[in-house]
């Protein structure tokens, strides 16, 4: 792989990881087409989820800063807590963590089976009709519930469903998504938790693979940065794009692109 390949990749994850289409899906899908495609366990992939992860803090920099606010021991105004007496921040902060856990959990248990699949261009395609069908029939929930409304159980089912979404073809943000509107969470909530959610899963996975990091050869290193750069630059530009859409309650598009693309690459497999 050459630096043009990295940036390509990166600009596909941009595009990828926060529209609900499964970045890790269209990775494999690419990284198979690209000869001699080679990387150290998914360290390339983790490298580019770091530069989406970027993008994501710096979007959402108001709503991380209240939740790491709200974590510092300081004396509280009424006005600031919610009817238990506990800051927004500070739940916002538990439901994340209860979410992470969960989807930690999926990911250590079974993290060599998901890394045989990330090879697996026909499970791939598979998936992303899965996805497709979830981001179809969110569009008719109603959905009306905010952030602030959210319980333990929503967390849980959300970090489950995140953990399953490690299978590549299963779109982390749509399946996130998709979940927290069939719990009754409106798509604009639904969306921003997926995306704070998406800082301790990247976080971890990058921990996970960093022993790879020894078997990068020195001179991938700078693909790798560049693949980085380019996937934060258009996953910032993608985030706002995707929190319109979802206002207009228009994740069918998706649908049909993910069915699409799925079902062409099963032809293609096949033939």
């Amino acid at each position: 792989m050459n630096l043009w390949g990295g940036i390509l990749l990166g600009i596909v994850q941009g595009l990828t990881e926060f529209l609900p289409v499964s970045s890790s899906g269209h990775l494999v899908i690419i990284q198979s087409a690209i000869p001699g495609f080679r990387q150290p366990g998914v360290l390339f992939d983790a490298a580019l989820h770091f530069g989406t992860l970027l993008a994501v803090t710096c979007f959402l920099r108001r709503e991380i800063r209240e939740i790491l606010r709200a974590l510092i021991p300081t004396v509280r105004t009424r006005r600031e807590c919610n009817r238990t007496g506990v800051s927004p921040g500070r739940t916002m902060a538990l439901y994340i963590l209860i979410a992470t856990v969960c989807t930690g959990v999926i990911g250590l248990v079974f993290e060599e089976r998901i890394h045989t699949l990330f090879t697996s261009p026909r499970t791939t395609a598979a998936m992303l009709l899965i996805t497709g069908i979830l981001l179809f029939l969110s569009d008719r929930f109603p959905g009306g519930r905010k952030e602030q409304d959210m319980n333990i159980t929503d967390s849980i089912v959300i970090g489950i469903v995140q953990g399953m979404a490690l299978i590549p073809g299963i779109s982390r943000s749509g399946s996130t998504i998709a979940f927290g509107i069939f719990r009754g969470l409106d798509g604009a909530a639904a969306a921003r938790f997926s995306f704070l959610l998406s800082i301790p899963a990247v976080l971890g996975a990058l921990i996970l693979e960093s022993r790879y990091i020894e078997a990068v050869p020195p001179a991938d290193v700078p693909i790798y940065f560049a693949g980085m750069i380019a996937a934060a630059v258009t996953g910032f530009l993608t985030l706002g794009l995707l929190l319109f859409i979802i206002r207009k309650r228009r994740l069918r598009i998706f649908a049909y692109y993910c069915w699409i693309l799925g079902i062409s690459t099963l032809i293609i497999r096949t033939i």
